[in-house]
C-alpha cells in the first residue's frame, strides 16, 4: 500500500479525493464510527467538540468542496448534522468509503532505516495491526487534546460544582435553572455561553483578555467571501486592517460599552472570534460579562475584580493541545509550542510524512485544504518535488519569524495564513 491518510473529516476527505483521482493507491484510518471528524455528533460514550448549536461560521459555498457543492436547500451557515450529512455524501460521490476503515485508532506512526513508515493501528476489539506504507497524510485535526488552566485557579478542588471543558458540552437545557460560567472568549465560548442563556438561569462569561470579535457578516457579505475577493486581496495589509477596524466601528461600536475588555492588540495580530449572537445577547441581560477567575470558593467563583457568584458549573472554552500521540516527541510540535512545517505541510527532515489542514485561517479551510492536498498528491506520484531540506528549513524560519512579529509567541500563532496569499503560493507550484 502506496500511502496511509489519518483521519476522515474534511481534510482526510479532500486527500482521499487527490490520490483516487490521480490513481494512487491509499487507505484511510479512522477511530471514529463514522466520516466527518469533528462535525460529527458524539455517539453515547464519544467525547467530541460537535455540540448541539453547532453551526458553521464560514459560508457553505466556500466550505463545501470545489468539486462537490453543498446542497442549495442547504442555509448560509449549516449546522453541524447537515455538514456531517454533507461530508458522508461527498465521500459516497467520491468513491472514498471503500478506503475507509472506520473504528481503526492510529498508536503509532514511525519511519523506518529504509525510508518507509510502520503505522500501527488499533481496531475496534483491540486488536492491533501493522502496516508499512511509502508515505503517510496526517489530517486528524487537533481538537481531541482539551486545553484546561494548569493548574486550574485555587479551589477547585473543592468547589460544589461542576468543572468540564467545551469537548464534553452538549446541549444548553442539560443546564436548565442552573448557574453556569463560560470560561473564554473563542468561537466555542460564545457559541456556548448564547446557547446556555436560552435554558440556564443566569449565565455568565469570564474574560481574561479581549479578542476582535467580527459578525459573520459585514456589509451583506460573508467575511470569508471578503478575505477571497479581489478587491479585498489587491489591497496592502494595513489597508485591510483600517477597513475591517471601521466596518467593526459601524457594525458593533466597542467592545467595552458590553462589559467586555477591549482587545489590547489591532485587527489580524491574534486570532478574531466571528459572532452575529454573543454582544445581541449581552445586551439583552441574556449573558453577563465577568474578568477572569481567580479562585474558587465552596459554591462560588471568585473573579479578579474581587467580586463573587454562585455557580452550579463552569464550562472551560479555552482551546485544545496541538498533539499527536502517534508521532515522535517533536514532530511537528517543537518545544516552543510553535509548528514547524514547510508551507505548513512538510517536516523538513521527515521525507515522505505531510500534514493536511494544519492551518487556521480568516475564513473557511476548504480551499486551503483542497490546495494543500492536490500538492501532496502530485508529490507523491511525481509530478511536482520538493526543494533540499535546508531550503524547507529556511522557508520555515522566515515564515515563524514573520508569526512572531505580528502575533507575538504564543500557541497555536504558528498555524495562521492569509487566505489569498497561501493559495497564490500553491497554484504557482501546483503542474498545470
Amino acid at each position: 500500500m502506496r500511502v496511509c491518510v489519518i483521519g476522515a473529516g474534511l481534510s482526510g476527505l479532500a486527500m482521499g479525493h487527490a490520490l483516487k483521482e490521480r490513481g494512487i493507491s491509499f487507505v484511510c484510518l479512522e477511530k471514529a464510527p463514522d466520516v466527518g471528524g469533528i462535525w460529527r455528533q458524539p455517539g453515547a460514550g464519544e467525547r467530541g467538540p460537535g455540540y448541539q448549536t453547532l453551526h458553521l461560521n464560514t459560508a457553505k459555498q466556500l466550505t463545501g468542496y470545489a468539486d462537490f457543492p453543498m446542497p442549495e436547500s442547504y442555509p448560509l451557515y449549516p449546522r453541524h448534522s447537515q455538514v456531517a450529512a454533507y461530508l458522508r455524501s461527498f465521500a459516497e460521490w467520491a468513491g472514498l468509503l471503500g478506503h475507509v476503515e472506520l473504528r481503526t485508532e492510529v498508536v503509532s506512526v514511525r519511519q523506518d532505516a529504509d525510508g518507509l513508515w510502520t503505522v500501527v493501528s488499533r481496531g475496534a476489539d483491540g486488536a492491533r495491526t501493522s502496516r508499512r506504507f511509502d508515505q503517510v497524510v496526517v489530517a486528524s485535526g487537533h481538537h481531541t487534546d482539551p486545553a484546561l488552566p494548569d493548574p486550574l485557579p485555587a479551589g477547585a478542588d473543592s468547589f460544589a460544582g461542576t468543572i468540564l471543558h467545551s469537548l464534553d458540552y452538549r446541549d444548553g437545557s442539560d443546564f436548565a435553572g442552573r448557574r453556569v460560567v463560560v470560561v473564554g472568549l473563542g468561537a466555542s465560548a460564545v457559541d456556548i455561553a448564547a446557547d446556555l442563556s436560552r435554558h440556564a438561569e443566569r449565565t455568565l462569561l469570564s474574560v481574561r483578555r479581549g479578542l476582535h470579535i467580527v459578525p459573520k457578516q459585514l456589509f451583506g457579505m460573508s467575511v470569508d467571501e471578503i478575505a477571497e475577493a479581489p478587491w479585498w486581496n489587491e489591497m496592502s495589509f494595513e489597508e485591510r486592517r483600517k477597513w475591517v477596524e471601521q466596518a467593526l466601528l459601524v457594525a458593533r461600536g466597542r467592545l467595552s460599552d458590553y462589559g467586555l475588555p477591549e482587545p489590547d492588540h489591532p485587527v489580524f495580530s491574534s486570532a478574531t472570534t466571528l459572532s452575529d449572537e454573543i454582544l445581541s445577547r449581552i445586551r439583552h441581560g441574556a449573558v453577563t460579562p465577568k474578568p477572569a477567575i481567580a479562585s474558587f470558593d465552596g459554591d462560588r467563583v471568585v473573579f479578579t475584580d474581587g467580586s463573587s457568584e454562585p455557580a452550579d458549573a463552569v464550562v472551560y472554552c479555552t482551546g485544545f493541545h496541538m498533539t499527536f500521540p502517534f508521532l515522535p516527541a517533536g514532530c511537528p510540535v517543537a518545544a516552543d509550542g510553535s509548528v514547524e512545517l514547510y508551507r505548513r505541510v512538510v517536516p523538513a527532515d521527515r521525507p515522505g510524512l505531510y500534514f493536511v489542514g494544519l492551518v487556521r485561517p480568516v475564513g473557511a479551510i476548504t480551499r486551503l485544504v483542497e490546495a494543500q492536498a492536490e500538492w501532496v498528491a502530485s508529490l507523491i506520484d511525481g509530478a511536482a518535488a520538493l526543494p533540499a531540506a535546508e531550503e524547507m528549513r529556511e522557508e520555515i524560519g522566515t515564515y515563524l519569524t514573520g508569526i512572531v512579529q505580528r502575533y507575538g509567541r504564543t500557541e497555536g500563532a504558528s498555524i495562521q495564513v492569509d487566505v489569498g496569499p497561501y493559495l497564490a503560493g500553491f497554484r504557482e507550484s501546483l503542474p498545470v
